[in-house]
């Protein structure tokens, strides 16, 4: 092919993301299980980049989790969503961007619903307003953090303290990147190359001189599949889809695994800890498993943040071994520390991955 052809197909692939001002809808899930990845994020917009962005304090879940469960009505979901829009206008913002994977898709989907089906929207309007007394208007611009983040790499890159190169060798990393579902698969259009040919994480990594590796099973579900883990009965369905994945990577030895959902991270970080003790099985010739980042802890390892501030301990793989293939310094010894220095304990060691990187 052309490259001019090549450019032209690839433009079908682009989105708007928005410059600036942005309204951040936190995510449930990602609150308990990677809660620094949002602080860091807030941290690299404002002091990073020098760009605006507004917490709301008085925000609330978006069902998401709920909802894709059978457990929440669409109406009830659709109002919900409605009063978050209404505290973003009145704190004068017009650029909606929801931390988590499941959000962005819903939200994608609800717009979508209200644009081809404007008696959606007034019956929504409706609710909301018999509910709460509140207005609100769809946003001009939806973006995903991972988005913003890929929207700056290049500036990302500027102020790089590490990349994604072995400091020793000098030879790029080889990351695995892994899109959320819900990112790219629902409406292909709302993320940055669709279904199809995703960049939005692989452009992260070739623009901090890292390696992408593909792999036949590069598209395949992470295993979360919503039912298929919160129903008890449905996790071997669950642990038996990631297996699928990290078998399928095991012979192109990545350096760590990146993820831009808050589910797919919490399920290849604890399902690679359970298919250990289960099975005897690590997914790496060191023994330590791949470890796993969010875009945000990897967008801060490049730019030289403290690993344990952003939350690398919250991890059940140990993130010892990429930091020091990366020469990033840290100290062991303030790793199980809470914020006000105090000893919250170690964890238990596993029984089968190797945990001496970090005792």
């Amino acid at each position: 092919m052309k490259t001019e052809g090549k450019k032209n197909i690839w433009a079908e692939y682009q989105k708007e993301i928005a410059d600036d001002h942005y309204f951040y809808a936190r995510s449930c899930i990602r609150q308990s299980f990677f809660p620094g990845s949002e602080a860091v994020f807030i941290k690299i917009i404002r002091e990073v980049l020098g760009l605006d962005i507004h917490d709301e304090a008085r925000q609330t879940t978006c069902t998401g989790i709920g909802y894709h469960s059978d457990v929440i009505p669409v109406e009830t979901t659709m109002t919900v969503i409605a009063r978050q829009l209404s505290l973003m206008g009145e704190t004068g913002y017009k650029n909606l961007v929801p931390s988590c994977i499941t959000s962005f898709g819903l939200y994608s989907e609800i717009f979508n619903t209200w644009h081809h089906f404007p008696e959606t929207l007034e019956k929504t309007r409706e609710h909301l307003r018999k509910a709460t007394g509140r207005e609100f208007e769809v946003p001009e611009n939806i973006a995903h953090p991972s988005d913003i983040i890929f929207k700056f790499r290049h500036k990302i890159r500027s102020k790089a303290k590490h990349l994604l190169v072995n400091s020793k060798t000098g030879k790029p990393l080889r990351i695995v990147e892994h899109i959320g579902c819900h990112y790219a698969k629902m409406f292909p259009h709302k993320g940055v190359g669709g279904a199809e040919y995703p960049y939005v994480l692989a452009g992260m990594i070739e623009a901090w001189g890292g390696e992408v590796v593909d792999y036949p099973e590069r598209r395949h579900c992470c295993g979360f599949g919503f039912r298929h883990y919160i129903v008890m009965a449905n996790r071997g369905y669950s642990i038996a889809n990631t297996k699928k994945k990290f078998e399928s990577m095991e012979p192109y030895e990545p350096d760590a695994i990146v993820c831009n959902c808050p589910g797919c991270p919490m399920f290849l970080d604890r399902w690679q800890y359970a298919i250990s003790e289960m099975e005897g099985k690590v997914y790496s010739r060191d023994g330590n498993g791949i470890p796993i980042l969010t875009y945000e802890e990897m967008a801060g390892l490049v730019l030289g943040y403290d690993p344990w501030v952003i939350g690398l301990q919250m991890h059940q793989i140990n993130s010892e071994p990429l930091l020091n293939k990366m020469g990033i310094c840290y100290n062991p010894d303030e790793k199980y520390k809470g914020a006000n220095g105090e000893n919250l304990g170690t964890p238990e060691k596993p029984s089968v991955l190797n945990c001496e990187v970090c005792m």
